[in-house]
């Protein structure tokens, strides 16, 4: 089968078994398509002719090109993915890029804000005015559930209860939910904003069960969620270029290590992020140690 067909097949399996966002999917198109162009220049007709020394090659070429170490592992996870398919569709005898270890990237910690700094985040949308209301509900959903961007909005009315129990039903990667608990200022926030600004915004638009809504009434983009985000942080002076930027998974970030220094188990921020293993949430665990060394070399007299 030619690596162009291999694609198409392995793209729908994603799309339609995986359920991978889309887009997740454009990405992974984006890098196979370039994996293919680089097989078609080397000559190479059917995936099944594909070598180690191809796929190792592709890799190399890569890096040659400028790309981080950590784009250049996404990339090559999706041609090792597009291999792994193809031999368990019996489509190759053999998975020959099981063997091509990917570049490790450099170990980054999540830059979460303080309390003080979310507070006043937090503060800046204008509680007069429909979008405001939009806006400071976002932030607080964002903030008090660990949501991710594509969950907040992603959530329909219906996935909201601010009653007795209140929670948010959250539909996370791979078509997976999981129920997160609402809190106190979250929830005012949310309901302010569904009495006194959605009715309004709802009315400009054909009517969307979204719980967030844009000034024409549909569904809120990620990319004005993120504009709103923007907004907010400029007028409180956080940074919005360069490697701490604020964004929404900033406050994600910051939800998860602030319950971590309030005394929360691991385990529980785990279920609470939707993180399949323990071992991603464990790097909040990390920032956490550097912020107690961080107080340590200040505050004790004998730290320096």
């Amino acid at each position: 089968m030619s690596p162009d067909r291999a694609i198409r097949s392995y793209l729908d399996h994603l799309s339609v078994e995986r359920g991978l966002s889309r887009n997740t999917l454009a990405s992974y198109r984006r890098d196979l398509e370039r994996y293919a162009e680089r097989l078609a220049a080397a000559g190479i007709t059917g995936l099944g002719e594909v070598r180690e020394a191809d796929v190792s090659g592709h890799l190399a070429a890569l890096r040659e090109e400028g790309l981080a170490a950590a784009s250049a592992a996404r990339a090559m996870s999706a041609v090792r993915g597009l291999h792994r398919f193809a031999v368990r569709e019996r489509l190759i005898p053999h998975d020959v890029a099981s063997g091509v270890r990917l570049p490790a990237p450099p170990k980054r910690l999540p830059k979460a804000l303080d309390v003080e700094q979310v507070e006043r985040l937090l503060g800046v949308p204008d509680a007069d005015s429909p979008l405001g209301l939009r806006d400071r509900a976002l932030l607080e959903f964002l903030y008090g559930t660990g949501a991710r961007i594509s969950e907040a909005v992603g959530a329909d009315i219906d996935d909201l209860e601010l009653d007795e129990e209140p929670a948010v039903v959250l539909r996370g990667k791979g078509g997976k939910t999981r129920l997160v608990p609402v809190g106190g200022y979250a929830r005012a926030a949310v309901r302010a904003y569904l009495v006194r600004a959605r009715p309004s915004l709802a009315a400009q638009g054909r009517g969307t069960p979204a719980v967030f809504l844009n000034a024409r009434g549909g569904r809120l983009s990620r990319q004005s969620a993120w504009t709103a985000l923007h907004r907010c942080a400029v007028a409180v002076g956080l940074p919005v270029d360069g490697p701490y930027a604020v964004s929404p998974h900033t406050l994600r970030h910051s939800y998860a290590t602030h319950l971590l220094d309030g005394g929360a188990d691991v385990r529980v921020v785990q279920e609470l992020l939707g993180h399949a293993s323990v071992t991603t949430t464990q790097v909040y665990t990390l920032v956490t140690v550097e912020r107690l060394r961080e107080v340590y070399a200040t505050a004790h007299p004998r730290a320096r």
